[in-house]
């Protein structure tokens, strides 16, 4: 009897089996289909946010391509602006050479010039025009002269005025006064005192 009921049990449960394994994979696919969609739709998303992203990139190296050219522009007018300003310094530079030269020529014709005429005069005519003048003109025209003219003139002279001309001399050029240098910076006003026009 145990054979007939395994049997007849086996066909009655398969069936059952058959039935359950049936509604679960039904069950699954309608699962896997639904997770399918929502796969397929993040998939969709990540794609959009990476062409989202290489187009930010694109844009990024596009404004960072536009710098750098920008930059490269900026650079080249700045070095070209250099290159001006170097060339006009060395222009002046070579204009104010040139003008020294010619000033110097001018000087030294003057003096020279100067220097004859007194050579011309008599030793005591000249050495009293000579006192009159600042001491400054004095030194610079008997500096243009020869020694020996120089030494009768100074000869010709009062010791003090004499003395003063040789201390200025022996400096050299250029001959300036002091005490006329100290004078002048006496006269003009330092900033922020009043002169006395102004004074109440």
């Amino acid at each position: 009897m145990k054979q007939w009921i395994l049997p007849l049990l086996a066909f009655g449960i398969l069936p059952l089996f058959a039935a359950e394994n049936k509604r679960e994979l039904i069950d699954c696919n309608i699962i896997f289909e639904q997770r399918k969609s929502e796969i397929i739709q993040e998939i969709e998303r990540i794609d959009e946010q990476q062409q989202a992203l290489q187009a930010l990139q694109s844009a990024t190296q596009n404004v960072l391509d536009q710098k750098e050219a920008d930059l490269k522009k900026r650079e080249i007018a700045l070095n070209n602006a250099q290159k001006e300003m170097e060339e006009r310094e060395a222009k002046i530079t070579r204009l104010l050479k040139r003008n020294e030269e010619v000033l110097k020529q001018i000087r030294g014709a003057t003096q020279s010039k100067v220097g004859e005429t007194y050579a011309g005069m008599k030793d005591s005519k000249s050495a009293a025009i000579l006192e009159t003048l600042p001491e400054a003109e004095a030194a610079e025209i008997l500096f243009a002269l020869d020694t020996k003219v120089m030494s009768k003139i100074l000869a010709k002279m009062t010791p003090q005025k004499a003395a003063t001309l040789t201390q200025l001399l022996q400096k050299g050029p250029p001959f300036e006064d002091e005490k006329e240098s100290q004078q002048t910076s006496n006269a003009i006003p330092k900033n922020g005192e009043n002169n006395g026009e102004n004074a109440i």
